[in-house]
């Protein structure tokens, strides 16, 4: 083992908190809690007692998240891998409370009626986040809804296809007015 070279390395976990930290994803996932549950070691999905997500149960993610953002003249969810993403986040960074409140609520709804399942849980998490303390668990369509687009706008396909991307940034240009069917910037991770 060499202490210099150990020191050099960071752990996914570590990798998480940072780039969290610099895409703002502390306040768009679950606020500190991303932070927080990277903070130290993390049971599995097997000392919980979950099975892992299935290849069925990851499908299914990426079909509710083509929904909440559908292909249209870009990309979407499904085409980011979002379904993937989702299921590596709620195993590797989600405390044993919030995953079993994300799985609870999300692998229980029915597929077929989707959309209207969905605008439905859109309604119920927007009351119930009205209506409780900053400290009460968050929704677990909340948890879905943040998932998907973080998933989505950090990947290659957010990146460069639904939004602007220059590899090379010029100069620093803090206010740019957007004409309409102007997508934004994406940001440098």
């Amino acid at each position: 083992m060499n202490p210099v070279k150990d020191k050099l390395l960071m752990s996914r976990r570590e990798a998480l908190v940072r780039v969290s930290a610099a895409l703002g994803g502390v306040s768009l996932v679950g606020g500190s809690a991303l932070l927080t549950a990277c903070a130290g070691p993390r049971p599995t999905a097997a000392d919980l007692g979950h099975t892992p997500f299935s290849a069925t149960d990851v499908a299914f993610l990426d079909e509710v998240a083509e929904t909440i953002l559908p292909e249209t003249a870009t990309p979407g969810a499904k085409a980011a891998g979002v379904g993937p993403f989702m299921a590596l986040m709620v195993t590797d960074c989600y405390d044993p409370a919030e995953q079993a409140i994300f799985r609870a609520g999300f692998m229980g709804a029915q597929p077929e009626q989707r959309l209207a399942l969905l605008e439905g849980f859109d309604r119920e998490q927007k009351g119930y986040t009205d209506s409780k303390a900053k400290e009460a668990p968050a929704h677990w369509f909340r948890m879905v809804k943040e998932l998907t687009l973080l998933g989505y706008f950090t990947s290659e396909i957010g990146c460069t296809k639904a939004m602007r991307y220059v590899e090379a940034p010029g100069r620093y240009e803090p206010c740019l007015p957007l004409q309409p069917g102007e997508t934004a910037w994406a940001s440098h991770a």
